[in-house]
């Protein structure tokens, strides 16, 4: 009942594209610190405005956890925004926007998040030990303690923004609107991975790791869908870019952090690197999610259709 609960708050689809824009805006609003920061440089003649166009220039500005602020700012501006839009253009609940049950389920997001944080730290730990010439030692503890800080209190924000708009948002949206589960279910995967295009691995990689952010965004949403609310989707993306960030860097990636590690190999993309998690391990998770919270039903729950209940609880608030 996740997506036809929908039908208990305003669900014109007119207003989800206004939710999409205020949403929009906030990102924009919290984008503001960056460039006065930018500006202030400027001003002081520490910048050269025939290079504001390189991104690496631009993060080379500022130290490592304060591009960090930077990035995850507009993420924070964005989820408050969209939460706003969703209580005041909705007349939705938090709660409604999350799960289907009585309430958010912590229990859930928790398990999530650790089981999936321990799993790929060890991922990373294996092949430090398997490859310790692909790595340097980056630990400074000042600087780690600061980045542990920043990235603890910012990086759920930036994560929950993009399960609350593609998972939580677009998925109910887009679910009353087609009346299935399949069409949010591929849209929303599609969107989410597309969004990443902009990221400097794919610059590095090549457009093939769009498989993966793709892959990645279908296994969130199948996550959601299964289980009827979006706990493990939280969780499990929070753990991934939370863990991430502290544990490995290197010159090329999206977030370049004062980590534990930095990751000095010629980056490459093979074949197995994008078989092995969307195609082995999220499939695994999957199964595993299955045995401990007893999904059933798999064809109704990815495939069926989404109906407005006869029951009276499923007026649509005037």
């Amino acid at each position: 009942m996740y997506i036809a609960q929908t039908y208990k708050v305003l669900h014109d689809f007119w207003r989800y594209i206004v939710g999409v824009i205020i949403a929009i805006i906030g990102v924009f609003i919290f984008s503001a610190p960056h460039l006065i920061a930018v500006f202030m440089k400027r001003m002081n003649a520490e910048v050269d405005l025939t290079r504001l166009e390189d991104v690496n220039y631009l993060m080379s500005l500022f130290d490592s956890n304060e591009n960090l602020v930077y990035i995850l700012l507009p993420f924070a501006g964005g989820l408050l925004f969209l939460l706003l839009a969703v209580k005041f253009i909705h007349k939705q609940s938090i709660r409604l926007l999350t799960t289907s049950r009585a309430k958010v389920d912590w229990k859930r997001i928790w398990f999530s998040f650790f089981f999936w944080g321990i799993i790929s730290s060890g991922m990373v730990m294996l092949d430090y030990f398997l490859s310790p010439e692909n790595y340097l030692n980056n630990f400074e503890l000042n600087r780690f303690l600061v980045l542990a800080v920043l990235a603890i209190l910012l990086i759920p924000l930036q994560t929950s923004f993009e399960e609350y708009m593609f998972r939580g948002y677009l998925m109910q949206g887009i679910g009353v609107l087609a009346k299935n589960k399949w069409v949010p279910l591929i849209i929303t995967s599609v969107v989410f991975g597309l969004l990443h295009i902009a990221n400097p691995e794919v610059d590095k990689l090549g457009y093939s790791i769009m498989v993966y952010y793709i892959g990645t965004g279908l296994f969130l949403g199948i996550l959601t869908l299964m289980d009827e609310g979006m706990e493990l989707a939280l969780g499990f993306h929070a753990a991934n870019n939370l863990f991430t960030a502290l544990l490995v860097t290197a010159n090329w990636t999206a977030f370049q952090t004062h980590s534990v590690f930095k990751d000095v190999a010629e980056p490459e993309l093979g074949f197995i690197d994008l078989i092995l998690p969307v195609f082995i391990i999220f499939p695994i998770i999957l199964f595993i999610f299955s045995r401990v919270y007893k999904w059933t039903n798999w064809k109704d729950k990815l495939f069926g259709k989404v109906e407005q209940p006869p029951n009276e609880d499923y007026k649509v608030i005037e």
